[in-house]
C-alpha cells in the first residue's frame, strides 16, 4: 500500500515550488516519483502532427516523492502518513489521528 496515491492533496516541502500545493495525478512507483498538478511545469517543444497542433507545450514533469508530504484533512497542514488496522481493514493515518481518503477527480 503506498503512503500517496492519486487523488491525495500534498504540499511541496522543499525545492524550487517549496510551498505550492496540488493534487496528485499520477503515482510513478518504479521512480518513486509523482505528477503534482499545477506544479513544476515544464516547456516541451512539439512538433505538429496532423492530429495536434505544433508550438511549446508546459505539462507538469515529475516530482521526488521525498519533497512532498500529504496534508492532513483535519488541520490542512503537512503530515506524515502510518498505517492502521480499523475495522480489519488497512487504512492511511495522519498525525492528528484522521483516516486519510483519497478524492477521486
Amino acid at each position: 500500500m503506498q503512503r500517496v496515491r492519486v487523488g491525495d492533496q500534498v504540499v511541496v516541502v522543499s525545492g524550487n515550488h517549496k510551498g505550492k500545493r496540488g493534487r496528485v495525478s499520477q503515482v510513478l512507483v518504479e521512480r518513486n516519483a509523482v505528477i503534482v498538478e499545477g506544479v513544476n511545469l515544464v516547456k516541451r517543444h512539439v512538433k505538429a502532427t496532423p492530429q495536434q497542433q505544433g508550438g511549446i507545450v508546459e505539462k507538469p514533469a515529475p516530482l521526488d516523492l521525498s519533497k512532498v508530504m500529504l496534508l492532513d484533512p483535519e488541520s490542512g497542514k503537512p503530515t506524515r502518513v502510518r498505517f492502521e488496522v480499523r475495522d480489519g481493514e488497512k487504512v492511511r493515518v495522519a498525525k492528528s489521528g484522521a483516516v486519510i481518503t483519497a478524492e477521486q477527480g
